[in-house]
């Protein structure tokens, strides 16, 4: 159903994006990412690692790396996908919002809610270094 493939929206050192394979219909589940959970204190020592670009939070104490391919999903204000926080399984489940042709990039907003347009913390980070 998704491959990865190079993307034009990443400009990342790897430049990776998750890519249908196939017709997805509006909401088809698209990918179930298993997590590692690690504690808010524990972040600290990933915020200085490469890690760090590839983490969600996951409830108010802890964070995530995904599996799979569940970090690998690129950010746009306008996505095609959405993801929900099963903490049963502990999972990042991802779903079609919309219809998505063969050939698409799969995307998500990073921040959680397919309509939310705060700036993106990384983006607020790069802003702040740059007054600096």
């Amino acid at each position: 159903m998704i491959e990865i493939k190079t993307s034009k929206l990443s400009n990342g050192e790897f430049n990776r994006g998750v890519f249908a394979i196939r017709d997805i219909k509006k909401g088809e589940l698209i990918h179930e990412a298993p997590v590692i959970p690690f504690t808010n204190e524990e972040h600290i020592l990933i915020e200085h690692t490469l890690l760090d670009d590839y983490v969600f939070e996951y409830g108010e104490n802890h964070t995530a790396i995904l599996l799979g391919y569940g970090s690998l999903f690129n950010h746009s204000y306008t996505p095609n996908a959405t993801f929900y926080i099963n903490f049963k399984q502990h999972t990042f489940d991802f779903y079609a919002y919309k219809d998505i042709k063969a050939g698409e990039e799969i995307l998500i907003n990073y921040n959680g809610d397919v309509d939310n347009k705060d700036p993106l913390w990384f983006l607020e980070d790069e802003d702040n270094k740059k007054k600096d």
